[in-house]
């Protein structure tokens, strides 16, 4: 009998198929942490906002991304870590891999902050509800205002601060006045899941927290231990510090959020990554309903009764190490739930969309 050579290659060359094809599909992906920045090295050193995380999850595998070589880790429970070096462009680059499948992936966006003061004390977490951009509005000096304003800064479109706008054609080519807005509605059935999950974990306190808080006379909420909490986190590029700048974020919180959002967390970082997701949301890379957003304070964001405004600013000790501390701890117990639970997740959203 002739045995045809060519046809004997290619029949053997079907029965691998199925392992090449499952080689080669993507990886779904389930749960992915996120940290805007590490000093020094993810291990070893003094921790950064990521390094807490790689080292008590055990986020010992590298994974190579194209365009972000060096930004993701993952464990051998599915658990996937990412630290933002280059900013934005390491998340784009990420989802955007083919290799991996992030259509049902949980995202836990983590980071420190500054904490309003009036709602909650160095080394909280809060898990927010809305994202609220601070970046885009109108500025003028305070010290030019007209009668009656409380401050320079108001929406754009808008004719004076604390005003929605009502004009879109003041803002390039918008032309529909929605388009404007500056608060971005998370799954907040997924946050108040997340926080009852979390809401009674005890939060490390020290000594040096205890003296850095007694100066809040007046604040009670500043004076309280680290707790768990729900509010609101506002992003701005710029670093802002001081009494009227809180008063100006509480407002522009309860502003875009129609008064059902609480400020309590600012950073320089969530609107970005936040208006991010979901551009690749709204292309079907990932679920803009299965995103989280977890921050923890490792400062006031205004100085204390009899405090200098430049004294406080950028003052993140002992805060800092203890906001570390907090955002694994409290964000860790949620992650851990989806993984073990992941035949009851994949398809369905805990608390509903």
């Amino acid at each position: 009998m002739r045995i045809d050579l060519a046809l004997l290659s290619a029949a053997l060359l079907l029965l691998a198929v199925p392992d090449a094809r499952a080689a080669a599909a993507p990886i779904k992906v389930r749960v992915v942490v996120v940290a805007n920045f590490e000093d020094g090295a993810d291990t070893g050193d003094a921790p950064g906002e990521f390094q807490d995380w790689v080292e008590r999850e055990h986020l010992d595998e590298t994974v190579p991304v194209r365009g972000a070589p060096d930004v993701v880790r993952r464990n051998r429970q599915g658990l996937y870590g990412m630290v933002l070096r280059h900013g934005v462009t390491d998340l784009a680059a990420f989802v955007l891999d083919p290799r991996f499948d992030l259509r049902h992936t949980y995202w836990l966006f983590t980071g420190i902050s500054g904490v309003d003061p009036r709602a909650a004390s160095v080394g909280s977490a809060a898990w927010a509800r809305w994202v609220v951009d601070g970046d885009e509005l109108r500025e003028i000096d305070d010290r030019t205002l007209p009668a009656g304003w409380p401050y320079g800064l108001w929406a754009i479109g808008a004719e004076r601060p604390n005003q929605l706008p009502n004009n879109p054609n003041h803002f390039g080519s918008v032309t529909d006045v929605a388009q404007l807005t500056k608060a971005y509605r998370l799954n907040q059935r997924l946050a108040a899941w997340a926080f009852d999950l979390t809401r009674n974990i005890v939060l490390a306190d020290t000594d040096s927290l205890r003296r850095h808080r007694a100066a809040w006379t007046g604040f009670p909420q500043a004076q309280r231990p680290p707790f768990v909490l729900m509010g609101e986190t506002l992003g701005a590029r710029r670093y802002w510090h001081g009494e009227p700048r809180t008063r100006w974020a509480e407002d522009w919180v309860r502003l875009w959020t129609a008064g059902r959002g609480l400020f309590v967390m600012t950073n320089m970082e969530s609107q970005i990554y936040e208006k991010e997701m979901l551009v690749l949301a709204a292309q079907g890379f990932v679920d803009a309903n299965r995103i989280m957003v977890l921050r923890t304070a490792s400062n006031f964001s205004e100085p204390p009764p009899g405090t200098g405004v430049t004294a406080s600013i950028g003052d993140e000790e002992p805060g800092q190490v203890a906001a570390f501390d907090s955002n694994q701890r409290v964000g860790a117990p949620v992650l851990h739930e989806l993984l073990a639970h992941w035949d009851r997740y994949e398809n369905t959203i805990p608390g509903g969309k």
